[in-house]
């Protein structure tokens, strides 16, 4: 449990960063990310050592083993949750700028340390889904949900007739432009699996 509480901690942190200043510290991202791979990887050696300490290292890092058998080695599923969620979130970096930040990315990557590969990844669908609902409603709340819909049906007429994908100007798509907050989303997204996992264990 040591381990869930001090992502928490770490997501608590740049939860306030990200809503007060639209920032994530590296501060948070690395530290967390030294921490867990530090936690995970005394883990998987305790559990290379002897079968006997299985039980009690799991109250450290209860989330299950998943592809870090393969991939970790033996810093263990901590590492291989940091690589794959890294290499998503960068994916997500070069594809989508403007949308992902460079802390959206050192953010997620410190949850698959923590995390493992398996609960990582869960954690990270999640935690986009809750961000892009999260998106979604600040969106209709500052332009009006007849405003949105307008706006669309404007924008898919608008690009029929042009051919285009880039039918808006900069300033028609500056009123639609909303904050994306990872940390809070990211935040909500590790209780709802961790919960989800406590309950499957039990």
């Amino acid at each position: 449990m040591l381990s869930t509480a001090l992502l928490l901690v770490l997501l608590a942190a740049a939860t306030y960063t990200d809503v007060r200043w639209h920032k994530i510290y590296n501060s948070i991202t690395y530290s967390g990310i030294v921490v867990a791979l530090a936690v995970n990887g005394v883990a998987a050696l305790l559990d290379s050592w002897t079968g006997e300490l299985l039980v009690q290292v799991h109250w450290l890092v209860p989330i299950g083993i998943g592809l870090g058998d393969y991939f970790g080695g033996i810093l263990g599923d901590g590492f291989a949750g940091l690589l794959i969620c890294s290499f998503v979130m960068i994916v997500c970096f070069v594809f989508f700028p403007g949308g992902v930040g460079g802390g959206d990315v050192k953010l997620i990557a410190m949850m698959g340390a923590f995390l493992g590969t398996s609960a990582g990844l869960e954690a990270m669908l999640w935690t986009f889904i809750l961000g892009g609902a999260t998106a979604l409603i600040a969106l209709v709340w500052h332009v009006g949900a007849v405003n949105l819909v307008a706006g669309v049906f404007r924008y898919v007429a608008r690009v029929i007739r042009l051919h285009s994908f880039n039918a808006m100007t900069e300033q028609e798509r500056q009123p639609f432009r909303t904050k994306l907050f990872l940390a809070p989303s990211a935040l909500v997204a590790v209780v709802i699996v961790c919960i989800a996992r406590l309950m499957a264990w039990w």
